[in-house]
């Protein structure tokens, strides 16, 4: 937009929902640990792929559907597919992960990082537009070419970075920055249209 000549442009980022992504506790997976996660669409733009081709200690698992679900299941038989889920269970299983795996080099933002770390889950992915818009690095998350070294080295990580980054992008704030950016846009159009204090006028 600014090489077409637009102004005053400001960056709305996406926001999540605080209230149902928060941690919950790691009861509502008894699964061998450490447990890497994705949550979301299983089709082949996700590159699910070089997560699951991993040799990865404790468990790998995969929530969501798609048309990859059926495929995947079968071509990678110890990972656990736990199908699509949704709001409290979503919320509980998400917070029983260890780390948060986002295989994908396609996703224009990737909403489901930021909803990881609500849940105090860090997260693991490639350098690429949309992990890079929303991970931390080194404090949320560990972004590397080598996806395996950046899950080993994002189970390092601590939690409460995660959640209190995911906190700044809740709907509550989402919307005053919202609302602040409107504010700046209408103070500029003022200043824009209030006559100079130097010209004097007649009537």
């Amino acid at each position: 937009m600014q090489e077409h000549g637009f102004e005053h442009l400001a960056i709305w980022p996406g926001a999540v929902d605080t209230d149902l992504f928060r941690p919950r506790g790691k009861s509502a997976l008894g699964l061998p640990r450490p447990v890497s996660m994705y949550m979301g669409r299983v089709a082949i733009e996700k590159g699910l792929e070089s997560f699951l081709d991993l040799d990865l200690p404790g468990s790998q698992v995969i929530i969501g559907g798609g048309p990859g679900l059926e495929k995947l299941k079968a071509a990678y038989p110890d990972a656990h597919f736990l199908g699509p889920k949704f709001g409290e269970e979503l919320a509980g299983l998400l917070s029983a992960a260890d780390v948060f795996v986002f295989p994908s080099k396609t996703d224009t933002l990737g909403l489901v990082m930021l909803e990881a770390m609500a849940c105090g889950v860090p997260v693991a992915a490639f350098p690429v537009p949309g992990p890079l818009d929303v991970v931390v690095e080194g404090s949320t998350g560990v972004l590397g070419e080598d996806l395996e070294a950046a899950i080993f080295c994002a189970l390092a990580l601590d939690g409460e970075a995660c959640i209190e980054h995911a906190r700044n992008h809740s709907w509550y704030r989402s919307v005053r920055r919202f609302l602040d950016y409107q504010r700046d846009v209408h103070t500029r159009s003022a200043d824009r249209n209030s006559p100079d204090p130097g010209i004097m006028t007649t009537a």
